[in-house]
């Protein structure tokens, strides 16, 4: 089960961008809390203390406590944006939730006991993961902080599919299982003698185009000198 994640918040009574550039340059971030049948409501938190809480990889499958102004307020994050330059978080969106609520959530899959995997340790097969997450459904008290997966005896050309996997307790996936796959095992890619020769043509071609635009530039710095 994931740990339950703690955040500090004040309230935020202004709105809109000239407000939100004036929080962000105080280094926090706006965010909003909404959703439980109640009005939404206007928060901006520590920028240092809600990227230590997105490092810890789970911060869109756990539980986040909220302390606005010491009113402690259950919630799930729906939604973190972030600057396209900076790569920093500029807003959040917390949905509100109760002790008990059933909620769906995006949880990452692992894949254990590669070594224990015929198809991949004795014939060298690729490992193929087609869902990184699945989509659960389950208490919010019992989010899950991964999915496992047990590749002990697969061979090359083995499909896993969700029906396959183990959930965990109370978990129920929103799509159907048997049309889901997990990832695949495949044979390994050799490279045949044309490829070679494609791949040393284009690395031929590639420094060639370097050597061209270093005499171009060294050209044009001589013209200005």
């Amino acid at each position: 089960m994931s740990d339950t994640l703690h955040l500090s918040a004040e309230t935020r009574d202004r709105v809109g961008k000239g407000a939100s550039r004036a929080l962000r340059r105080d280094g926090r971030v706006p965010a909003v809390i909404y959703g439980n049948k109640q009005d939404p409501q206007g928060i901006h938190l520590n920028a240092r203390e809600l990227m230590k809480q997105l490092m810890t990889g789970h911060f869109m499958n756990s539980v986040i406590m909220v302390d606005v102004g010491g009113t402690k307020v259950r919630t799930l994050a729906k939604d973190v944006a972030f600057d396209v330059v900076t790569d920093q978080p500029i807003h959040v969106d917390f949905l509100r939730i109760s002790k008990n609520a059933t909620v769906t959530v995006a949880v990452p899959v692992v894949f254990t006991n590669e070594d224990d995997a015929p198809g991949i340790k004795r014939d060298g097969g690729v490992l193929n993961v087609v869902a990184h997450e699945i989509e659960l459904t389950v208490e919010a008290s019992n989010i899950p902080t991964e999915i496992v997966v047990d590749l002990t005896g697969r061979e090359v050309g083995d499909t896993i599919h969700l029906s396959d996997v183990t959930l965990p307790n109370g978990a129920e996936a929103t799509a159907s299982e048997d049309a889901v796959t997990v990832a695949t095992i495949s044979q390994p890619t050799t490279l045949t003698a044309e490829d070679e020769a494609l791949d040393a043509e284009v690395a031929e071609a590639q420094s060639a185009e370097a050597a061209a635009e270093a005499e171009e530039a060294e050209g044009e710095d001589k013209a200005e000198g």
